[in-house]
């Protein structure tokens, strides 16, 4: 496989309804492969996407999952990373791949799905988790030594985040039709026809401070 050419996708599901919500979503985007089971039962892939909080905490979830199979030392090298790329926080909508030393799946993709462990059913933080790891992959994958040819995806938001099956699957799908099938230039009919798709985002999924939303000022 080719630098350019196009990802193989595998989306782990072990619930049968995020697995049937993958099929709803997926089936008919190329180079996807759905998996009714947990990662680590897959043998062949090169990158495991890390549904992750700002801060590099891996200690529950998937991340503990991927922990337990890499090692903490690779906790420690994602928060260095974070303290050095990003200040110390690294914002959801970007992605970064980080090496695991490991001779078979020698990547993760560090994907903040949110900032701390919180609800993120009424956002777009799934699609532009999806759309940040993506974006990665393609860019490691143009300058990268080695390659990036499988990845494996969990449901993003679908645990801490209480993001419903069917709709962390239609992000996703989004996210990754718009991957497969970028502009070829840029304009506000394009804009509202991605807002449109995506629906989330802005006021419509964010709640005001108590006070600022019944006081509108400062006293």
């Amino acid at each position: 496989m080719s630098k350019n050419s196009v990802i193989k996708l595998i989306l782990s599901a072990p619930e049968i309804t995020l697995y049937k919500a993958f099929q709803k979503y997926f089936q008919n985007l190329p180079d996807v492969e759905i998996f009714n089971g947990y990662f680590q039962d897959l043998s062949e892939f090169d990158c495991m996407v890390s549904a992750a909080n700002s801060f590099g905490l891996m200690d529950g979830g998937v991340d503990l999952a991927i922990i337990n199979c890499f090692g903490k030392e690779l906790m420690y090298r994602v928060q260095q990373r974070i303290l050095s790329e990003y200040l110390g926080e690294q914002p959801v909508g970007t992605s970064m791949i980080v090496e695991t030393n490991h001779p078979q799946h020698p990547f993760i993709a560090h994907t903040p799905t949110m900032r701390i462990p919180m609800r993120i059913a009424s956002t777009d933080h799934v699609y532009l988790a999806m759309w940040a790891m993506l974006l990665a992959v393609r860019k490691h994958n143009q300058t990268g030594e080695k390659t990036i040819e499988i990845v494996v995806c969990p449901g993003l938001g679908t645990g801490t985040g209480k993001v419903p099956h069917l709709e962390a699957a239609r992000q996703m799908a989004l996210a990754y039709k718009n991957f497969l099938n970028p502009p070829e230039k840029i304009t506000w009919d394009l804009a509202g026809e991605r807002q449109g798709e995506i629906i989330y985002g802005g006021d419509m999924g964010f709640k005001l401070n108590h006070d600022i939303e019944n006081n509108g000022n400062l006293e």
